[in-house]
């Protein structure tokens, strides 16, 4: 959602107009006064108290109102824990959240959330659990989070496909309205119930990846397993991870796939595969279990075989995709704030990784900040 401060303005403003006009653009106007002395030939002094003033109310002016968030599961790992460790606040140096190596390599004793949203113009909050503002993310899947920015429900729209495919239909002019932020990437993996890996099937081809999806194949014995009929299943339609799998595994998100059974969520999907004894799902990398319930199948596509832990990253693997934070039209102050503190080394090593998704790489991770940069929001 956009709602910034009321603009003073006789007719309508944009939101990035509004930002230009009355964020830390009047601090820019007013260090030239500060250069200059006041009408008596004084030495500035109560210019520059004035000036101080003027920030400060500036800083107070800023919306802080609950940045909202919805959409994938996929996603979700990454902006929830983000807002948590936002709306936590934690001091510098606490070793759990904001460790004293972390605060010194920004170099600052600020709070988490009060360092990174004082380079947006924030006010800190200066204590814990009172960050500049709160963030709050829901969860559902990417078709909702999409439609929820488009409709001004909510400002962040969580996406593990583009707006494109989930908007098969939308015009350019519709299209062109999102702003596509990508905070992470998914190498999306094959799974199977434990007890179909430990019976032998360990890699499968993409060919018979589809022919499972088309229920052309349907015993796990025609791929070298156990003699058990093959359980498929998959996301709910309008989910991200199913809109990706059509698209990358079919080469169409829209194609006509027949999974026995879908699933809302990938916490869901991966909860179904352990009850089960002779599943097979397609899911995002942060809900693999190597070890336990839901262990990875290397699959096999031109000759070349992506396993888990060694190459899905890679940027020609098939079923590699963004994973997206949508904002709509443009990006307020408030979003690129908390998107920005994603994409730091801090956000990308917390968020990112340790959900066992892959960082974006340097090249894509400054295009990235260049899009949300404090200096957007400067004159």
């Amino acid at each position: 959602m956009h709602s910034d401060p009321d603009d003073g303005a006789s007719g309508p403003v944009s939101r990035r107009a509004f930002v230009a006009a009355t964020g830390t653009a009047g601090v820019a106007a007013l260090a030239g006064c500060a250069n200059s002395t006041d009408g008596s030939g004084g030495d500035g002094t109560e210019a520059a108290s004035q000036d101080g003033d003027e920030t400060a109310s500036q800083s107070s002016q800023l919306d802080t109102s609950v940045l909202t968030g919805d959409g994938s599961s996929t996603v979700f790992p990454i902006t929830n824990e983000g807002s948590s460790y936002w709306n936590s606040n934690p001091e510098a140096g606490d070793e759990d959240y904001w460790p004293e190596e972390w605060a010194s390599e920004y170099d600052t004793e600020m709070r988490l959330a009060d360092y990174f949203a004082s380079e947006y113009g924030y006010e800190a909050g200066g204590e814990r659990s009172s960050p500049p503002f709160r963030v709050s993310i829901a969860l559902s899947h990417s078709g909702t989070g999409i439609e929820g920015v488009m409709e001004d429900r909510v400002d962040i729209g969580d996406a593990s496909a583009s707006a494109a495919d989930e908007l098969p239909d939308a015009d350019s002019d519709t299209l062109d309205g999102f702003v596509d932020h990508v905070v992470g990437v998914d190498g999306q993996p094959i799974v199977a119930s434990r007890e179909v890996v430990d019976g032998g099937v360990e890699t499968i081809t993409i060919e018979e990846l589809r022919g499972i999806y088309r229920q052309e194949i349907t015993n796990w014995s025609e791929l070298g397993g156990p003699d058990r009929d093959i359980l498929a299943l998959g996301r709910a339609e309008g989910s991200g991870t199913d809109t990706s799998f059509r698209a990358n595994v079919f080469g169409d998100p829209e194609a006509a796939i027949s999974p026995d059974q879908r699933y809302g969520q990938n916490q869901q999907l991966q909860q179904a595969i352990g009850q089960a004894d002779n599943a097979i799902a397609y899911i995002a990398l942060a809900f693999v279990q190597p070890d336990g319930d839901t262990p990875p199948l290397d699959l096999e596509i031109d000759g070349t075989t992506y396993a888990y832990g060694e190459n899905l990253g890679a940027e020609e693997y098939p079923l590699s995709r963004d994973l997206h934070a949508y904002t709509w039209q443009d990006t307020s102050r408030k979003e690129a704030a908390f998107i920005n503190f994603l994409l730091s080394e801090f956000g990308q090593e917390k968020f990112v990784t340790s959900n066992d998704y892959f960082a974006l790489p340097e090249s894509r991770l400054s295009t990235e900040r260049e899009k949300v940069a404090a200096s957007n929001y400067q004159t």
